[in-house]
């Protein structure tokens, strides 16, 4: 299996921390996002989306990094992803909710109108109104996640067992560390992304980010 990424990639990085702890034989090739090789063939023609990432079975091509997470975890028969029904529709619940509400607003309207230059709106009042507007969302969904989807007795998104949706989100959620935000305001998701950075292998995934998190202070 190939998989095309890259590691500034907020969605890359939910699939490379889950090959990188389950110890998965993937094959990784760098799409250079800086110099626009995902808009130009070879590679768009494999991703018309033009974007990354991009799972390669074989013959089998899969986009959207939710559904090749759940592949993966599929394709090994990881607990992280439970075969009972109720319990797997509710870690599809957490992922779907990620990628509608939060990542909507704390991803693009917030955090990346203000640390690439591609997201950034064409006038300083379009660009207020669009980050007034992410803010007010944003913490609006941390809220939940803090007081309904974690609360005081779920250690993880789902209860108390790692499952994909963790995975899925901490790369969204721990962006809001890049703009500067300690997260403080929302103790349960604080405490919830430490355990996901106790990973073993977190600190190699995220290298990039945090560099360059570390380069806009």
């Amino acid at each position: 299996m190939k998989l095309y990424y890259h590691p500034i990639s907020t969605t890359s990085r939910p699939i490379m921390l889950f090959a990188a702890e389950n110890g998965l034989d993937l094959e990784m090739q760098v799409v250079d996002l800086f110099k626009g090789e995902h808009v130009r063939p070879p590679y768009s023609k494999l991703n018309p989306n033009r974007l990354v990432p991009t799972l390669e079975d074989g013959d089998f091509v899969l986009t959207e990094n939710s559904a090749i997470l759940k592949y993966l975890a599929d394709k090994i028969d990881s607990p992280a992803y439970p075969k009972d029904l109720r319990r797997r529709a509710r870690v599809n619940e957490r992922m779907d909710w990620t990628s509608t509400q939060l990542c909507s607003d704390l991803v693009y309207a917030l955090v990346y109108p203000q640390i690439f230059d591609a997201h950034k709106r064409r006038s300083d009042e379009a660009q207020a109104a669009t980050l007034e507007r992410g803010r007010e969302r944003a913490q609006a969904w941390l809220e939940v996640l803090d007081e309904n989807v974690l609360g005081e007795g779920n250690s993880y998104l789902c209860g108390n067992e790692i499952t994909i949706a963790d995975y899925h989100a901490s790369s969204y959620v721990g962006l809001a560390e890049v703009i500067g935000s300690d997260l403080s305001a929302y103790p349960n998701v604080k405490r919830w992304l430490g355990r996901m950075k106790a990973l073993k292998t977190w600190p190699e995934v995220n290298k990039v980010i945090d560099g360059f998190a570390e380069s806009l202070k």
